[in-house]
C-alpha cells in the first residue's frame, strides 16, 4: 500500500503539499544510483566540489523570497526573520573554506625506504535524515561537507517540510551537482528501516526526536553503520550573581521564544542566583508580555503558532500539570492562543525538579525558573538531566565561566550567548542528546574514514 506524505499548515490547518512515498524498490534502485555515482564524484579535484557545493548554496539563496513564506506555511515560523539562508550560507561556506586543510593526508614519514600516511575517505553513501524545525540549516551541516568529502548523499526530509527536500534537490541540479550524487526521496518509516537495516548506506545522520534516534540504531543493530545522531534537549541557562541581568534576560528570553521554543538548543531551564531572582523574573515577564503572538505571514508578528497542533496539546499538558503541582504562571493567556497550534510563550515559576517541566523536552516557548544560591547548586541541577546539548552561563568573570564548563554534561558551553551554532566549533551533546559531531574539522572526520598508507620502495 502507498503511503501518502501530507504537510499540514498549523497556520490554519490546510493541506499545503502532499506527496506519494516511494517503494522499498524504488528506493534500494536510488540507493544503488547513488553508490554507482560515488567514485567518479569522489575521484573529482576536492576545488571542483567545493565549487559545485558553493553555487549550489547560491542557488538556494536565489529561491529565499519564495522560500521564506513557504516556510511561514509549512512549519510556522514567521516571515518577519528572513528564513534560514544566512545561517545555511554561513555553515557552507566555512565548511567549504576549511575543506582543503581538514581532508589533507596525514603526513608520518617520507625517507629513502617508506613512504607513510593517513587519507581521509569518503564512506560512500551518506543518508541525511532531517528535521522540519530549522529544516535548511540542519540539513545544510552534514549534506555540504559530506558532498566536498566525496561522499554521494541522499536525503530524507521531515514531511512537516515536505518541500525542502525538493527545493535542494532543484538548487543542486541547477548548480551542475549530478542527480545520483544527491537524491532527495520521499520515504516513511518502514522503508527508512529497512534501507539501513539492509546496509544501503556507508553512514546516516539523523536529527530528530530520542524516540527516532532509537529506531534509527535498532535498524542499524549488527550492520556496523556508523551514525550521527542529534536528538533531544532541556539545555539550561545559569544567570550568576555578577551577570548583566539585561542582555541575559534579553539573550535567554529570546533563546526560549524564538521559533516558537522549537529548537533542539532553546533554553527551556533557568536557574538564577538568587540576589538578581526577582528582577530577573519581572523584567523576562516584561519581555515575553511584549511579543506579538500570531500569523507568521504578518510582518508584525514575533511568535508563530506550534508546528503541530500535537505538540502545542503537550507543551499546554506540561504547563497545566505544573501549575496543579503547584508552579506559578505569570503571562496570561493571549487572545490569539485558540487553543490550537496558536500558544501564549509562558514563563513558570516555583518549579521543582520533580516536574516533567523541568525534565522533558517542551520543545515550545516555555521555561521554568528557579532561584540557586550559588555555582555549586546552579551546576547540580544543570547536570540533572538526561540529555546534554548545550548549557548557557552569563557572567563577567571569563575564568569562572570556563571553571564551570568544565563540570557541566554537555556537549557547548555559552557564556553571555544562547541559542546559536559556530560552524567553526563542533556540534554535539552527550547523553540522551546523541552522539557524533556536525560541522569544525571534525564533521569532516565523522563523514570520512581514516585510511593508512604503509609503503615500502624497496626491497632489498
Amino acid at each position: 500500500m502507498t503511503t501518502t506524505l501530507t504537510c499540514i499548515s498549523p497556520i490554519d490547518g490546510s493541506v499545503v503539499a502532499e506527496r506519494e512515498a516511494i517503494s522499498l524498490d524504488e528506493a534500494r534502485k536510488a540507493v544503488e544510483r547513488a553508490r554507482k555515482a560515488q567514485p567518479a564524484w569522489a575521484a573529482r579535484p576536492i576545488n571542483e566540489r567545493i565549487e559545485l557545493v558553493t553555487a549550489a548554496v547560491a542557488a538556494v539563496g536565489a529561491m529565499n523570497d519564495e522560500v521564506v513564506p513557504e516556510l511561514a506555511r509549512m512549519m510556522g515560523r514567521p516571515v518577519r526573520y528572513g528564513g534560514e539562508f544566512r545561517g545555511f550560507e554561513e555553515r557552507a561556506s566555512h565548511m567549504a573554506r576549511i575543506a582543503r586543510e581538514a581532508l589533507a593526508d596525514i603526513e608520518v614519514g617520507d625517507d629513502a625506504d617508506f613512504k607513510r600516511y593517513i587519507r581521509r575517505v569518503p564512506h560512500g553513501v551518506v543518508f541525511v535524515v532531517a528535521p522540519w524545525n530549522y529544516p535548511y540549516m540542519t540539513a545544510i551541516n552534514t549534506i555540504a561537507p559530506a558532498l566536498i568529502a566525496g561522499n554521494t548523499v541522499i536525503l530524507k526530509h521531515a514531511t512537516q517540510t515536505l518541500l525542502v527536500g525538493e527545493r535542494l534537490a532543484q538548487a543542486f541540479r541547477s548548480a551542475g551537482i549530478p542527480e545520483d550524487v544527491f537524491q532527495n526521496l520521499f520515504l516513511d518509516h518502514d522503508t527508512t528501516s529497512a534501507l539501513i537495516a539492509g546496509r544501503s548506506f556507508g553512514f546516516v545522520n539523523f536529527t530528530g526526536s530520542v524516540g527516532g534516534g532509537r529506531a534509527m540504531e535498532h535498524a542499524a543493530a549488527g550492520t556496523f553503520t556508523g551514525m550521527g545522531l542529534e536528538l533531544g534537549g532541556k539545555d539550561p541557562a545559569y544567570v550568576m550573581d555578577d551577570a548583566d541581568l539585561d542582555a541575559a534576560v534579553d539573550g535567554l528570553m529570546d533563546a526560549v521564544v524564538f521559533n516558537s521554543g522549537q529548537s533542539c538548543c532553546g533554553i527551556e531551564r533557568i536557574y538564577v542566583h538568587e540576589s538578581l531572582f526577582d528582577a530577573f523574573v519581572k523584567k523576562a515577564v516584561k519581555v515575553v508580555e511584549g511579543l506579538r503572538l500570531g500569523n507568521p505571514l504578518d510582518k508584525d508578528t514575533d511568535i508563530g503558532p506550534m508546528a503541530n497542533i500535537r505538540f502545542a496539546r503537550e507543551a499546554r499538558a506540561l504547563i497545566d500539570e505544573a501549575v496543579k503541582d503547584g508552579a506559578t504562571a505569570h503571562v496570561a493567556t493571549r487572545p490569539e492562543d485558540d487553543g490550537g497550534t496558536y500558544l501564549t510563550p509562558q514563563i513558570l515559576t516555583d518549579v521543582t525538579h520533580d516536574m516533567r517541566i523541568m525534565r522533558e523536552e517542551s520543545f515550545a516557548p516555555v521555561v521554568g525558573i528557579m532561584k540557586v544560591s550559588g555555582d555549586d547548586e546552579a551546576v547540580r541541577l544543570m547536570n540533572d538531566s538526561q540529555f546534554g546539548l548545550t548549557a548557557s552561563l552569563w557572567t563577567a568573570d571569563l575564568d569562572r565561566a570556563e571553571a564551570l564548563g568544565d563540570r557541566i554534561e554537555t556537549g557547548t558551553v555559552f557564556m553571555n550567548r544562547a541559542d546559536y551554532l559556530d560552524p567553526a566549533l563542533c556540534w554535539t551533546g552527550c547523553k540522551d542528546t546523541g552522539r557524533g559531531g556536525g560541522l569544525s574539522v571534525i564533521g569532516y572526520q565523522n563523514l570520512t574514514r581514516p585510511k593508512s598508507y604503509h609503503l615500502k620502495k624497496v626491497t632489498k
